[in-house]
């Protein structure tokens, strides 16, 4: 039997193989050219991942929810770019974003014609459960949206709680996970159970991802996260790993922590005063229970899907997922 890294990496070279080609011929390039450079950059294709081997573990063939699979990695393009714009961030995947290497009103442009071709994929290989699976996909689409919204709400507030903050992610990050195992499980016309079953994983390894990002922010390596780190802290973003420490800090820790707050981030040089506060109260640790507690939970279910090789992907997936340094 091939390796699942082994049956991963083939599948998402499909994806990348059919990405490199999709808005070739498309006029004109002033939109197209910087919409391509999107799709191109380098990435682990992971939502496409879960529609492909969502639709297998109901009886699908891989070449029937290619199309889909791409709307999804399209609509996740879009929710990059638009929130590059939002957070005016310089670099994305270690290149520069789209309004930084062309225009605001480009970028602006590039994400909407994403979402347009998104949804005109989408439609391309269904055969039954079309308004269900519209339904979701639009359900995915409206979560992520309202998610990204309480995220820059949460910027204002100095009170925000660890609950408060898992329901945000289960918005922004966790319902596209959702949905593309939801999707996929309906391109496949899956049992209810199944559909459930599958969808919650998506949901609960979402959690997990976001969970596990914030941590890399801490603990990560720079050239493999490709993206700054300590950039939450310096950028004054209510992390998981900021609220946890904020909740459990007394005295001069917390009154630092409420200084992040007050001054909308730290600079640089502090960074490691702050990683020795998340380090002393114990947060890193906190995060890493909490990556696994979701990740258990979204193995949970998968015991109603009938090949134990489909149970046994996803579980390697999830682990890899919990053990990635990017």
């Amino acid at each position: 039997m091939k390796s699942f890294l082994k049956i991963y990496t083939e599948q998402k070279s499909q994806v990348d193989k059919k990405l490199s080609v999709i808005l070739k011929k498309r006029e004109p390039k002033s939109l197209y050219g910087p919409a391509d450079y999107i799709i191109q950059s380098p990435g682990k294709r992971l939502r496409p991942i879960l529609v492909l081997f969502s639709a297998k573990a109901v009886g699908l063939n891989f070449k029937d929810a290619y199309n889909t699979a791409l709307s999804v990695e399209l609509l996740h393009d879009f929710t990059l770019v638009h929130d590059d714009i939002m957070d005016n961030a310089d670099t994305r995947r270690n290149r520069l974003t789209v309004h930084k290497k062309w225009d605001t009103n480009t970028a602006i442009l590039v994400g909407d014609v994403l979402l347009a071709v998104a949804y005109e994929l989408l439609t391309k290989d269904i055969k039954k459960n079309e308004k269900k699976i519209v339904s979701a996909f639009t359900k995915g689409l409206v979560e992520v949206c309202e998610g990204q919204s309480l995220d820059k709400d949460y910027e204002l507030r100095k009170d925000v709680s660890l609950s408060e903050y898992i329901f945000m992610i289960q918005k922004k990050t966790a319902a596209m996970s959702e949905m593309c195992c939801k999707i996929g499980a309906l391109l496949g016309d899956g049992k209810k159970e199944e559909v459930k079953a599958l969808s919650n994983y998506g949901k609960y390894l979402g959690i997990a991802f976001q969970i596990q990002d914030d941590l890399l922010d801490i603990v990560g390596d720079e050239n493999e996260f490709g993206k700054k780190i300590g950039g939450d802290l310096i950028e004054g973003k209510k992390t998981f790993l900021f609220i946890n420490a904020l909740e459990k800090s007394k005295g001069i820790s917390k009154k630092k922590l409420l200084e992040v707050i007050k001054n909308k981030g730290i600079k640089e040089h502090e960074l490691e005063f702050y990683k020795k506060i998340y380090t002393d109260l114990g947060v890193l640790e906190s995060a890493k229970n909490e990556i696994e507690h979701y990740t258990n939970k979204a193995l949970l279910g998968l015991k109603i899907l009938k090949k134990k090789e489909d149970r046994d992907f996803f579980t390697w997936l999830a682990y890899s997922l919990i053990k990635r340094t990017n």
